[in-house]
Parts: structure tokens; C-alpha cells; sequence
């Protein structure tokens, strides 16, 4: 197992920690929470960076990687609508989403495809990412930053689908 790999395996064992704290009933659970959260976003900075740099991009990863962000995405949602932090919608929204990008990504996986981020797909995550981060500070502006965030993913996936629609045709993505 590379470095990048090991990254991911740490992002995924943050999911439930993330969990366990975002629950208790410790001082600061939610600050705490988005600090694992962000640690969680740098991890998939990191492993990014050095799977390309050094050319140590796995099938393992290509999987992995991807369903371990899903999966705290997905988390952090539904912890925040848990705790009625954010409305359901989002994460309704966002969830159908990601179980479609998941289904997409599995489709064309199987058919020897793998199609890495776009850059409107981490503008999506960035938003997503400060949005959280700004949950904990100033609910009102986070708010905002989660319906920026909802757009911002909805036309992510809007692109993805219109790759997808590139690819059945035999056309080249873009």
C-alpha cells in the first residue's frame, strides 16, 4: 500500500470518528468535528497531490479515493441535518447526487473508463469545505455557503452527466 492509498484508508477510519465526536457531549463537539472534517479534506489534498507527483495513481485509489470523500460528504450531512443545523433538502439533494455521481463513476469504471475531477467539481468541494467551516462560526453565512454549495454541486453534476452523455456517444469528455 503507497502513501496516497494510506491517506485514503485514514480519510475512511475519519468518517466515523467524525461521527463519534459531531454526537458527544464533549466541550467544542462541533468545532472539534470540523477540524476532523478538514483534517479529512487534506488528507485528499495530500494524496492527490502525491498520487500524480509521483506517479503513484492505484486502481485501488481511483476507487477508493473518490468513495471516501462520498462518504463524508454524505456524513457530515446528515449529521448537520441530525441536529437540524442545515434544512433536509440539502441533504436530499446532495445525496441523490453523489449516489448518482457513485452509480456514473461504477458504470464507467466497469467499462475500463475512470474520469478524474473536473475543476467545477472541486470549485464544488472547495465551496463545500468553507461552507462547513463556516457553519462553525457564523450559522447564518454557513447556511449561505450551503446553498452556494447545493448550486455549485448541481451544476458539477450537470457537466458530469454531460461527459457521460460524450462518452456513450463515443465522443471525446471533456
Amino acid at each position: 500500500m503507497n502513501i496516497p492509498n494510506i491517506l485514503t484508508a485514514i480519510r475512511l477510519v475519519l468518517v466515523p470518528v467524525f461521527i463519534i465526536v459531531f454526537f458527544s457531549n464533549i466541550p467544542h463537539a462541533i468545532l472539534i468535528s470540523i477540524i476532523i472534517f478538514l483534517s479529512a479534506g487534506l488528507t485528499d489534498v495530500l494524496d492527490g497531490y502525491i498520487a500524480r507527483k509521483y506517479d503513484m495513481i492505484t486502481k485501488w485509489g481511483s476507487v477508493l479515493d473518490p468513495l471516501a470523500d462520498k462518504l463524508m460528504s454524505i456524513t457530515v450531512l446528515l449529521s448537520l441535518t441530525i441536529r437540524r443545523i442545515i434544512p433536509i433538502w440539502v441533504l436530499v439533494i446532495i445525496g441523490i447526487k453523489e449516489a448518482l455521481m457513485i452509480i456514473g463513476g461504477a458504470i464507467l469504471f466497469n467499462k475500463g473508463t475512470f474520469v478524474p475531477a473536473r475543476v467545477y467539481g472541486k470549485v464544488a468541494t472547495v465551496i463545500f469545505y468553507v461552507a462547513i467551516f463556516t457553519l462553525g462560526f457564523n450559522r447564518h453565512m454557513g447556511l449561505y455557503l450551503i446553498y452556494i454549495t447545493v448550486f455549485a454541486a448541481l451544476f458539477a453534476f450537470y457537466k458530469y452527466i454531460e461527459n457521460y452523455i460524450r462518452f456513450t456517444q463515443g465522443r471525446e469528455i471533456k
